[in-house]
């Protein structure tokens, strides 16, 4: 290995002591960070004529780390969100980095400057019935939780209410004694009590 390939010993350390060991992230956590690795160790060689075991940190700087993002949209169809996503699993290798390398902590902070893509949030404005259903029977009705999401959930269907459960001063309450029971109507003229937290 050269003098100046310290990417892999970074890369190891970033995902076993780091990740694994330091922050406890899921399997999810870690399998979309090793995503963006791959996406980067395979670009970059095909770029630069680098083998990926001779690669170092100078080799990721802003500018090759921009064109990855770019091809990620454009190559390979990804939306903001998911550019964004990479991004964000980029910023937190360069900022463990930062502890390890500081010789390159100008590099590191062109990095870190790179900002996140802004994107247009597509409002729901409505729900078909077979995904209420689903909205509804999603919630865990063993427990209390599950039972206060439910009621909500009715609720905000029956009466059409946008936004209940968002400011926990507009809930509505139903007693302040434990296990006090509101009765509401489950489908059609039959009733049911759904035990609410005072």
């Amino acid at each position: 290995m050269r003098a100046g390939a310290n990417l892999a010993p970074l890369l190891e350390r970033f995902f076993i002591e780091r990740l694994m060991q330091q922050r406890q992230a899921s399997a999810h956590t870690v399998a979309g960070y090793r995503d963006t690795c791959l996406l980067l160790l395979r670009f970059i060689p095909a770029h630069t004529n680098k083998a990926p075991s001779n690669l170092s940190l100078r080799d990721l700087d802003a500018p090759v780390l921009g064109a990855v993002l770019n091809d990620l949209e454009q190559g390979r169809g990804n939306c903001a969100r998911t550019r964004n996503a990479r991004l964000a699993a980029i910023h937190a290798y360069f900022r463990d980095a930062a502890l390890y390398a500081p010789a390159a902590g100008a590099l590191i902070q062109r990095v870190l400057a790179i900002p996140s893509k802004r994107f247009e949030r597509q409002a729901i404005s409505c729900l078909r019935h077979a995904e209420i259903e689903a909205l509804v029977a999603a919630a865990d009705a063993t427990t209390q939780i599950g039972r206060r999401d439910r009621t909500l959930l009715l609720v905000m269907v029956q009466t059409r209410v946008a936004g209940l459960g968002t400011d926990r001063a507009a809930l509505p309450r139903c007693g302040a004694r434990a296990g006090r029971s509101c009765p509401l109507p489950r489908q059609g003229t039959q009733g049911a009590l759904y035990p609410l937290a005072g």
